[in-house]
């Protein structure tokens, strides 16, 4: 057994042993599942704030003495009203605690207090170090310490003063009350916070651990509870009024310490996933690296043989399915997915033949005679190709690379439609989000870029390298963040070069052709420079085929994961739901 097996095997001991007996059996599915972990911590402050992880000790000073030390510590100025609001109870709570706990309301526990921010068109306000540590909730943000002790910006003495901004002491516990609801922690030393908290000052040392625990599982009720129109928000007031199930100080104790354990265990489950799921990672790219490399048909086979001995536990996840696809592509271009037949017209004929009828075509005035690339070399270092095929350059087969408008047209409510790359970015012509021009203006843009059906589309700008085969009879127009490729309709599976150029051997030439920084540019220059690895015309029908048919068995797989990973997820979800009904019992 290796070191990291016996780690996981540990750790899943460890919370197996921690958690309610009755769900030991179903630890493993909750703790493999889909975001399991997160709702490996779920259940941990669910069982947490139901007394479920802790036992209950007849030694512990009761809870009244609690309440009646937490009354004492109200202002001394306090009204009669706000005394007799400290020394109530609510008799019952939303779920079953122990009959030592006692249900609480927040504002009962501590001062609840909001933030503040000084004008920002005062430098006197600020500080540049060394001033008030001043949080907003984005500090909070991927926080995974429980205290914290400063935030991006500091507030002078001034700041503090002249703003509704308060000083927190140490020990506070911070809870962002809007943009977003729920972040938790505890000042680690005195500090304000914006308007976006309500902060809770305990009364009584020692309550700020566990009210921090508390809020961790309280934080997605109080939020759906928020309202708001342009962001949701909870006042001070409905935050002082949440009800917090209060054990004896000295239990809070254990509880905190347990959670504390527990959640140290789940960080190392984690990390043993990541560490599985790069190691996963690693293990598929280099066995589909070898089989894409593989440099005849036996090799192949022997390559493949070695991925199919472990074939559920490579492609146990819809992300090895993608390298699987990906690798078929590339296995495709090369002349290694189906058999070569002698009988077939040679592609050295096939290039000739698209030559003439290029020329045909300029002597009718159809196209424009260009300077082609030059010719590929059959030796290229790429990888070697079958005796029937040649390397070709895209300006070679192609009778016209173009792109679309180099201007923004007049945008109206309806009209010919209008795409540009969001259009192709999923790998299909998708007409449901897109802008319209005027009949007028579309038949200004065809004349020089006309798509029409079964011509080739390339995103060229910003998300560059994206083929799709144009199968929709539909008139319309593009954007010069598009280009248009036409081919001899004869003479060329359009296909087969759409999976081409989607293939990784052309999507690096494209990445390697992308030029500028922001908004890239896949200039028409590079991609009539594109190697093309071209087949006799039949083994392009044949790949085309060959290729669909492995695709809808690779949907059909990803489908299946996706779904076992949904059951499996729903499955997690009870299992944390039924603990909390369990609890509630």
């Amino acid at each position: 057994m290796s070191k990291s097996q016996v780690a996981e095997r540990s750790v899943v001991y460890a919370l197996k042993t921690a958690v309610e007996p009755a769900f030991n059996d179903s630890f493993d599915l909750l703790a493999t599942a889909p975001k399991g972990v997160v709702k490996l911590r779920e259940l941990i402050l669910v069982l947490a704030v139901r007394g479920k992880l802790s036992s209950q000790e007849c030694g512990d000073e009761p809870i009244d003495a609690l309440l009646a030390a937490i009354a004492t510590q109200v202002a001394p100025g306090a009204g009669r009203r706000e005394k007799r609001k400290h020394e109530t109870v609510v008799d019952e709570g939303p779920y079953s605690i122990p009959a030592r706990w006692k249900w609480v309301r927040l504002g009962e526990l501590g001062k609840v207090l909001g933030g503040g921010t000084p004008r920002s068109d005062d430098p006197s306000l600020w500080a540049s170090g060394n001033g008030v540590p001043w949080l907003t909730p984005a500090d909070l943000y991927g926080l995974r310490d429980k205290m914290i002790g400063r935030g991006r910006r500091d507030i002078s003495d001034a700041g503090l003063r002249k703003s509704s901004a308060q000083l927190l002491p140490r020990g506070s516990v911070l809870f962002s009350s809007r943009a977003p609801i729920g972040y938790v922690a505890i000042a680690a030393i005195p500090l304000a916070t914006n308007q976006g908290f309500k902060s809770c000052v305990p009364h009584v040392h020692g309550l700020a651990d566990y009210l921090y625990w508390f809020l961790k599982y309280a934080g997605k009720g109080i939020d759906a509870a928020a309202s708001g129109t342009t962001f949701k928000e909870i006042s001070g007031a409905e935050f002082s009024k949440v009800l917090v199930p209060l054990p004896p100080l000295a239990e809070q104790a254990r509880i905190v310490a347990r959670v504390e354990e527990l959640m140290q265990l789940c960080d190392a489950l984690e990390a043993h996933g990541r560490l599985q799921d790069e190691q996963h990672a690693r293990l598929v790219a280099t066995l589909f690296d070898a089989l894409a490399a593989s440099a005849s048909a036996e090799e192949l086979a022997e390559n493949w043989q070695r991925i199919a001995t472990h074939f559920d536990l490579l492609l146990d996840r819809p992300e090895a399915v993608d390298t699987l696809e990906k690798t078929l592509l590339q296995l495709a271009v090369r002349g290694l997915l189906v058999p070569q037949d002698p009988t077939d017209e040679p592609a050295s004929q096939l290039l000739n033949r698209i030559a003439n009828e290029k020329r045909r075509l300029v002597d009718l005035g159809k196209i424009k005679q260009e300077r082609l690339p030059p010719a590929a070399n059959r030796g290229s270092p790429a990888f070697g190709l079958p005796s029937e095929w040649e390397w070709a350059k895209l300006g070679q087969i192609a009778t016209l690379v173009t792109d679309g408008a180099h201007h923004t047209p007049q945008y109206l409510p309806d009209g010919v439609p209008f795409l540009s790359v969001k259009n192709l970015s999923t790998g299909c012509l998708d007409f449901s989000v897109t802008r319209f021009i005027s009949e007028l203006a579309h038949a200004d843009l065809i004349k020089r870029c006309n798509p029409e059906l079964g011509d080739l589309l390339l995103t060229k700008i910003g998300t560059t390298g994206i083929a799709v085969v144009i199968d929709d009879p539909r008139p319309f127009s593009i954007f010069v963040s598009v280009a248009l490729i036409k081919l001899p309709s004869e003479l060329m599976d359009r296909d087969y070069l759409c999976l081409v150029i989607n293939s990784p051997f052309v999507r690096k030439q494209s990445e390697d052709g992308t030029e500028g920084v922001g908004n890239k540019n896949l200039v028409l220059r590079k991609i009539k420079a594109f190697d093309i690895p071209l087949p006799p015309l039949a083994e392009q029908h044949r790949i085309v085929i060959r290729v669909e048919q492995l695709r809808r068995l690779c949907a059909d797989l990803r489908e299946h994961l996706q779904q076992a990973r949904t059951t499996q997820s729903r499955l997690a979800d009870a299992l944390v739901s039924a603990a909390a009904q369990s609890s509630s019992c």
